[in-house]
């Protein structure tokens, strides 16, 4: 019976700090775009990313060449 003493305002603070910290939350914007980063992943970003095959080609030829040019 002793244990509700200290029980019973134990919580009332941990009520208290979970108030708090969710009605911060609230206030600083973290639930504003719940979408957004979920339809984020389908956009193909890695396009910019992956050399293409024409640039990846030029680079074959010129990297001889230059190191052709380098020595005496």
């Amino acid at each position: 019976m002793e244990i509700l003493y200290v029980l019973i305002p134990l919580s009332i603070v941990l009520v208290t700090l979970a108030v708090i910290v969710f009605s911060w939350a609230v206030k600083s914007g973290q639930f504003d775009d719940l979408e957004g980063p979920a339809h984020s992943i389908l956009y193909d970003d890695d396009q910019t990313l992956v050399p293409s095959n024409s640039k990846s080609t030029e680079q074959r030829k010129q990297s001889p060449q230059s190191a052709d040019n380098t020595q005496p």
